[in-house]
């Protein structure tokens, strides 16, 4: 009963934020839509904080289950899909995702958005198609892209520039991908990158001997 309360009191404050914003998230207002006593959110959250940071970490988990890896989708492709599903979140959760970025929550839901960020990279690295480290290539994806939704959010609705997003993802992709095709851009450091992502699959050498090339590789690009 209580997690049904508290899941209750959190899609509740979930509204308040979105419609109001956080100012409009009061323990009293909360109470008031939620047909329940102030006491009651005291007892479950702590305090307002404390049920925004549970909303935070329902926000965090609702996007992080929209992510989906298609093994046979094409990787650049893939990848594409991760960062139109980025900014989507953040138009349609304005409130939410700026609470979302200030919280920079260290937690379970937060991991695994991470990984499936880093596999799609690493697929396209696979593929022959990254000029970048994954590293890089995922910090400059998560920069661009909450930039842009940040951008974004902060322009009146009907003065926003339609077209940032694209601009911003063709920026990106000219900076940590190749050609169409592996064969159109031949040189050490993208030839590095692809045999680094492919170290966990070279088991004719040891653990100690991967970690050995990965580290000469890595100083490559």
């Amino acid at each position: 009963m209580s997690d049904d309360r508290r899941a209750n009191l959190i899609d509740v404050a979930a509204r308040l934020l979105a419609t109001g914003g956080p100012e409009a998230v009061t323990t009293r207002s909360v109470a008031l839509a939620a047909g329940v006593q102030a006491p009651t959110i005291y007892r479950l959250f702590g305090d307002k904080n404390g049920l925004l940071d549970a909303v935070v970490e329902h926000g965090f988990a609702t996007y992080v289950g929209q992510k989906h890896l298609d093994p046979a989708a094409d990787p650049v492709d893939s990848l594409r899909a991760g960062w139109e599903l980025h900014i989507g979140f953040g138009l349609a959760n304005p409130a939410l995702f700026r609470l979302m970025h200030a919280a920079l929550k260290t937690s379970a839901d937060v991991a695994a958005g991470e990984e499936i960020l880093r596999e799609r990279i690493r697929r396209v690295a696979r593929a022959g198609r990254l000029r970048v480290s994954e590293r890089r290539a995922a910090n400059l994806i998560h920069a661009a892209g909450t930039g842009v939704v940040l951008t974004l959010i902060d322009q009146p609705e009907d003065q926003r520039d339609d077209g940032l997003a694209d601009a911003a993802w063709q920026s990106v992709t000219a900076v940590i991908l190749t050609g169409r095709r592996p064969t159109d851009e031949t040189g050490p450091a993208a030839a590095a990158v692809t045999l680094r992502a492919a170290l966990p699959d070279l088991t004719e050498f040891t653990p100690a001997e991967r970690q050995l090339l990965g580290e000469w590789l890595s100083r490559i690009n």
